[in-house]
């Protein structure tokens, strides 16, 4: 184990106890705990400062969809309590300050390594190492890989005939660009109504002369409720870091929220309404936790779903555009729900026009715009919000090979195989934050991430104190996480609906819920009883001579 030594140029060192990929709210707590544990560590970022998604989402309206008093880091009460937010939902310049901030006061940047792409991670299973090369040529080793690479960060490319023609200016909601874009008074299409889409348009429809919103499938999307923050809550939660860290750990959703309550048929229809009204008011996420059953139960959903439609209804004055913009296909909570600051308001200005993709669909860009259908709209820019290749998009860019040649996702075809969504068998030494069969994207993204952290580290804390050097999933410890998985998303409607959430294999129509749907309180009890267990379903060893004697003793059975 090296000691880290601030201020060493990290390009003249070539060998690391840890290697972090990504240098988002997952990447900067990454290198702060390794190297606090007295880890040498490299971080590795393609961008040229920290903040993962926050960087690149720069687009108008780009807004965090959980409070900013839950979305931060609590490990440190002075640099929760010296960071005062101005939103109850943080808009992307301000949560791309306060990572700069965190960043900065962690000292952390000095061991990231920007403007640099990893192209190949190689495991050396004679030496216990991985061998990093980058696109600038360098190369690294490192004992273990931890890729902070999130699971939307990979945008899907804009595929439509003539995009090459348009002489108009385009851009990904998911790759804005640094210099700005001009909106006031010009022509604009945002296709896609996914949570950026919803954001993007909110915001483009208050400046553009014309917006077009390009719809293929209506989203569910509740209010924010968004207004300045609340500065006494601010102070109660920097009185008490280490509780309210409790708290979000004790949660389904890793967010402090008004709390699920029983099914629905334990209350009469008027009392059904009531509450509905009542997390309509409070905003963001809690509609969805409102019910036990309405994650399980058709007719439960029904009354959810319906309640939203008829907000729409409410909302929109023209009953065509309404009924276009109420999802009908799927039930609430299949998909991610959209949190807006007045989308739906924006159909009732005269500048704004709704277009179906589904009656009209998009043939071809055009040089001057967008052929839909029998219509074309001429358009000055275009925002493409399409979503993102979940999950394996940013690992599989990072090459990651084990001593057989394959990548990780070249063993998930029938859906992912992981183990705690950390790591998968047959790559040791691998880690994924918040992976495929963890909590992932129905968390709390900065606890599930600094969670996931602070087990990687305990676990080589571990291995160090035992001469360990190679941990791995056992094949029946994997199994039994993904037959656990599997059995708590078994009766989820989200199941049964197309998103991405889902992997459907194609040749028998099984299906596999790609994140832990137990919930990340529950999650978070499973990981210590597996720590309290000896790291139960883990695989350990040690870099061995060539008769394949151990060079370092295995200290405890305990490890095995």
């Amino acid at each position: 184990m090296t000691n880290f030594q601030p201020g060493v140029e990290e390009s003249v060192k070539t060998h690391y106890d840890v290697i972090v990929v990504g240098a988002g709210m997952g990447g900067i707590y990454a290198v702060h705990r390794f190297r606090k544990d007295g880890l040498s560590v490299l971080g590795i970022e393609a961008a040229p400062e920290v903040g993962g998604v926050w960087y690149h989402n720069a687009y108008p309206g780009a807004r965090v969809d959980v409070e900013s008093y839950d979305y931060c880091y609590f490990f440190d009460q002075d640099l929760y309590s010296d960071w005062t937010w101005t939103e109850r939902y943080a808009a992307q310049p301000e949560i791309l300050r306060y990572l700069n901030y965190a960043a900065d006061r962690l000292q952390v940047k000095p061991s990231i390594l920007f403007n640099t792409w990893v192209n190949g991670s190689q495991w050396d299973p004679d030496t216990h190492r991985y061998v990093v090369t980058t696109d600038t040529g360098k190369t690294f080793t490192a004992r273990y890989l931890v890729m902070a690479t999130g699971n939307l960060s990979k945008p899907r490319k804009p595929d439509f005939a003539g995009i090459d023609e348009f002489k108009g200016e385009w851009h990904q909601s998911a790759h804005w660009p640094r210099t700005p874009v001009q909106i006031a008074g010009r022509r604009v299409a945002v296709i896609g109504t996914g949570s950026s889409g919803v954001q993007a348009a909110t915001a483009i429809a208050k400046e553009a002369s014309e917006l077009y919103v390009f719809q293929r499938t209506a989203n569910y999307s509740v209010p924010a409720h968004n207004r300045e923050a609340d500065q006494e809550r601010h102070r109660r939660y920097s009185s008490k870091t280490e509780t309210i860290w409790k708290e979000l750990t004790e949660s389904g959703g890793g967010i402090i929220l008004p709390p699920v309550l029983g099914k629905a048929g334990d209350y009469t229809e008027e009392q059904q309404q009531q509450l509905l009204e009542e997390r309509w008011a409070f905003g963001g996420q809690a509609l969805l936790g409102l019910f036990a059953d309405q994650g399980t139960d058709q007719a439960v959903n029904d009354i959810v779903s319906n309640f939203v439609r008829g907000k729409v209804r409410q909302m929109v004055k023209d009953p065509e555009t309404a009924e276009k913009l109420m999802p009908t296909s799927y039930p609430i909570g299949v998909r991610r729900l959209c949190i807006d600051t007045g989308f739906y308001d924006i159909f009732n200005q005269e500048n704004v026009t709704l277009v179906d993709v589904n009656a009209d669909p998009i043939t071809r860009i055009t040089p001057t715009g967008i052929q839909a259908g029998d219509n074309h709209y001429e358009v000055d820019l275009i925002v493409f919000a399409l979503g993102f290749e979940a999950f394996t998009g940013a690992l599989d860019n990072a090459n990651i090979r084990n001593e057989h040649g394959q990548q990780p996702s070249d063993l998930w075809k029938r859906g992912p195989r992981t183990y705690l969504g950390l790591m998968t068998a047959g790559f040791p030494n691998l880690f994924t934050l918040t992976g495929p069969l963890s909590p992932s994207v129905l968390a709390n993204m900065n606890a599930a991430n600094v969670q996931h952290v602070d087990f990687i580290a305990d676990m080589i804390s571990h291995m160090n104190e035992r001469g360990l050097t190679r941990v791995e999933p056992t094949e029946e410890g994997q199994q039994a996480w993904m037959d656990h998985a599997a059995s708590l998303a078994k009766p989820l409607l989200r199941l049964a609906h197309d998103n991405y959430m889902v992997h459907v294999n194609k040749d028998d129509g099984s299906r596999v819920f790609v994140p832990y749907s137990g919930g990340f309180n529950k999650y978070v009890d499973q990981c210590n009883e597996v720590v309290a267990a000896g790291y139960r379903g883990f695989a350990f060893d040690a870099v061995r001579d060539e008769a394949g004697e151990l060079t370092e003793p295995v200290a405890s059975a305990h490890a095995q």
